[in-house]
């Protein structure tokens, strides 16, 4: 009888166990980056609130925390205490949360502050506006992003991303090639399935959301150490495994794929690993999707290998690995394809992959030093072959485009950060990367029959093999002037090889909390950016010598200012609003009078391959006003409005203002989102998102239909450059599905289907001459779309 009573009693304590689950973390000193031990975590959803303390390390782990969503708070002597809501735990995982503490102004022990965590605040203590954190919960939950960190920025003030077959991101008016993407501390190049040479977006997202820690995105006057950008930036990180258990992930979805993940500890000093695998589905069926009727197939492979302490330090290794390829085959391509024509076969393929070694030493209790060495690979291949006569007797095919790009990019980051006192820190560093560029053009489009033969002549636009270096060394320093008045200053520098120019620029940024929860921010910021590389190398005939005539095309200058007011309506709603000017000179232009800039470059897959002898003559400036307002997730809902009114206009050679392709003019995004649990045992949460987004339309450029119908190939007004707009874009997402904790195993299962454009909204891709009509076509973006996933992890 006895042993029926024990073994009742263990089932019983099986299923205490299964409902609740484990948050462990790391806290550390915000400005130092080192670990604090003794420091409190407090669990404060409960009745009676428990708690843990870190160790020698700064880690501490919680069991026995209830499923769901919950709160902790942070506290340690001398320091500012900070509250952590919404922390998600389910029965399948583990959470791992890293917790920065800033020391108290004047040091009094005896006095604690406390705070709410607001996701609004960046990781990076030195970026003091125009930055918000995101994390990997925020990237899986929204309605109708796919799972991409792209797309999940075009919901935030500032940013504008009304193209359904792109994540191309638009910052307050930038071109696309405005963005830096940085993941563990090093730049890399577009992190996306069939990117190309030069661009920052694609259609697929390569970065695994799964894998991601907390990042920050910067959208204007960034930080000393940030360079070789005008636009904004991406800075990224990758989470550590578990380091106390194995844990498996299993999921599948239209867009993200099939996809496998594992996560465990390593060696014997605390270390970890971390790896997940995908492939497309849709390759996978044998199906299109995205807005063609080819079938896309895409791979990638993500890690994270932490080895844990090592020599009073810490070593990690990361990367990435995708590959991606499609066949656009004419008979079989639709006529309101967004990517293909019916009289042509085209073959597309993509590599990315990016490895890195990092090593965190720390050299006392108040500073560190902070290496990573890196190589990165991407690299396209695109040829199309043109039917002549099609579907006649005469019938042929030539090779009408052949491209083979090849960027190989090996950089060195070292960074020296110290914590002088509490009321002063800095960090200075360098970054150098060496490019290995090599680049083949040939192409057709638009080009005499010199030879006679009846076809175009197939020309050599880029034959290259070249080799450049930039150089960035900066320094940056926080001075908290008063306990409400905080000053961040610096200066970043960047010198190329390739054509010996040497930039300076100044930044700062003041943050004063005039009143409690009331804060004014103001943020100054000179930005350079090199060319893209593909207009760079360029050929141009002259003498019947081919010559690049743009290699030594000076770096783009920006200027930011930026005027902010953040208000914290209540512990879960805040409030935020920033004006900015931008101003851009030095931005490469014709050397006779014409509209082009090379500010209106970057939101396709190709750059043009014609704009030679470009001289840094133009201008341009973007400027407006945003506001946000934000519930974060509490009480079982959550909120996001933001709003983006802006104009963006640039100058070419003929000095006439014009609008730039990204001058949308407004951007209005509403999110929202509830939780609802269900069942006896509240082991099941169905959920439900929605988004609602508009923007006006994008400008463009005419087509001169008489000159298209003439000559065989479109020709646009470009006197009348980006004279016209589509109309205003509108998309109407929902979102829902469920989320199932196991009763007696640490198993959780979640289903969502994500209905994308549910009004059918026909918004416009392009107005394009259509060389087998004669006539301009419209062609409408993705309609009505339905998504869905399944997550397992155990």
């Amino acid at each position: 009888m006895k042993q029926v009573v024990f073994a009742f009693l263990a089932l019983l304590g099986l299923a205490a166990q299964a409902q609740t689950g484990i948050i462990k973390g790391i806290v550390i000193d915000k400005q130092s980056e080192q670990p604090l031990e003794g420091a409190t975590i407090e669990l404060l959803n409960v009745e009676i609130a428990t708690g843990v303390i870190t160790d020698f390390d700064g880690r501490f782990n919680m069991p026995n925390v209830p499923l769901g969503r919950n709160v902790i708070q942070v506290s340690y002597i001398g320091y500012e205490s900070v509250t952590i809501p919404n922390i998600e735990l389910n029965s399948g995982k583990d959470v791992f949360v890293t917790v920065q503490l800033l020391e108290s102004f004047n040091q009094l022990d005896e006095v604690i502050l406390t705070n709410e965590a607001n996701k609004d605040r960046p990781l990076n203590k030195l970026a003091t506006v125009s930055a918000r954190q995101f994390g990997v919960e925020e990237v899986t939950r929204f309605s109708g992003g796919r799972s991409d960190v792209g797309r999940l920025a075009a919901n935030f003030a500032g940013v504008s991303a009304p193209d359904d077959s792109r994540n191309d991101i638009v910052i307050r008016g930038n071109s696309p090639t405005g963005l830096l993407w940085r993941l563990e501390g090093v730049p890399i190049p577009s992190p996306n399935h069939y990117s190309t040479l030069g661009t920052t977006g694609g259609p697929v997202s390569a970065l695994n959301p799964n894998l991601l820690k907390n990042s920050d995105f910067i959208t204007s006057a960034f930080p000393a150490e940030y360079g070789n950008a005008i636009g904004g930036v991406f800075d990224l990180g990758f989470r550590k495994g578990n380091a106390d258990d194995y844990e498996y992930t299993l999921q599948t979805g239209i867009f993200t794929g099939v996809e496998a993940m594992a996560e465990g500890p390593l060696g014997t000093k605390k270390g970890s690993f971390l790896i997940a695998a995908r492939y497309s589905l849709v390759g996978l069926l044998g199906v299109g999707a995205g807005g063609t009727s080819a079938t896309p197939n895409y791979s990638d492979i993500s890690f994270n290998l932490d080895f844990g302490k090592v020599n009073n330090g810490n070593l990690s290794i990361f990367g990435i690995i995708g590959n991606s390829d499609i066949e656009f085959l004419g008979d079989d391509i639709d006529e309101d394809d967004l990517f293909a024509a019916e009289d042509e076969n085209t073959l597309v393929d993509s590599q990315f992959s990016v490895l890195g070694i990092k090593y965190n030493l720390s050299l006392s209790d108040n500073s560190y030093l902070r290496t990573i060495l890196s190589g990165s690979l991407s690299g396209n291949t695109f040829s199309a072959d043109r039917f002549i006569d099609k579907d006649t007797q005469q019938e042929r095919i030539i090779r009408y485009t052949e491209a083979d790009n090849t960027e190989v990019r090996l950089a060195l980051s070292t960074l020296y950060n110290s914590k002088v006192n509490n009321k002063f820190s800095y960090r200075t560093g360098v970054l150098i990367e060496n490019y290995n560029i090599q680049s083949l053009l040939l192409d057709r489009n638009e080009q005499a029959d010199s030879n006679g033969d009846g076809d175009p002549d197939l020309i050599t636009f880029r034959d290259i093999d070249e080799n450049l270096s930039i150089l960035q060394p900066y320094i940056q320093g926080q001075y908290r002037l008063t306990e409400e008045l905080t000053l961040n200053a610096g200066l970043h520098s960047q010198y190329s090889t390739l054509n010996k120019q040497f930039a300076l620029g100044p930044r700062a940024a003041l943050n004063y909390n005039f009143l409690k929860n009331h804060s004014l921010n103001f943020g100054y910021g000179q930005h350079y950016q090199s060319i893209p590389l593909p207009l760079l190398f360029l050929n141009e005939n002259v003498n019947g010598e081919l010559i690049q005539t743009n290699r030594d095309l000076n770096f783009v200058e920006s200027t930011h200012y930026v005027l902010g007011y953040d208000v914290k309506l209540s512990n879960a709603w805040r409030g935020k609003v920033e004006i900015y000017r931008q101003d851009i000179k030095d931005a490469a232009v014709e050397a006779s009078p014409s509209s082009y800039s090379t500010l209106t470059e970057g939101a396709n897959f190709i750059f043009d391959n014609d704009r030679v002898s470009l001289t840094n003559n133009g201008t341009g400036f973007n400027q407006g006003v945003e506001f946000t307002l934000e519930k974060f997730f509490s009480n079982s809902y959550y909120g996001l409005l933001t709003g983006s009114f802006f104009e963006s206009k640039y100058e070419g050679s003929d000095n006439i203002e014009r609008n730039s392709p990204f001058n949308n003019g407004y951007v209005v995004n509403l999110l929202a989102g509830k939780e609802f649990k269900v069942g006896a045992s509240g082991t099941k949460v169905l959920f439900f998102d929605t988004r609602l987004t508009t923007s006006g339309g994008r400008y463009f450029t005419p087509v001169n239909l008489e000159a298209s119908q003439q000559i065989g190939f479109e020709i646009l007004r470009e006197d009348e450059a980006f004279s016209q707009q589509y109309d205003d874009y509108f998309r109407w997402d929902v979102k829902f599905g469920i989320k199932i904790n196991s009763k007696n195993k640490k198993q959780s299962h979640q289903i969502y289907f994500d209905l994308q454009n549910v009004t059918a909204n026909e918004n416009v891709f392009v107005r394009r001459y259509n060389r087998l009509t004669n006539q301009v076509d419209q062609v409408d973006q993705i309609g009505f779309f339905p998504d869905f996933g399944y997550k397992f992890q155990f």
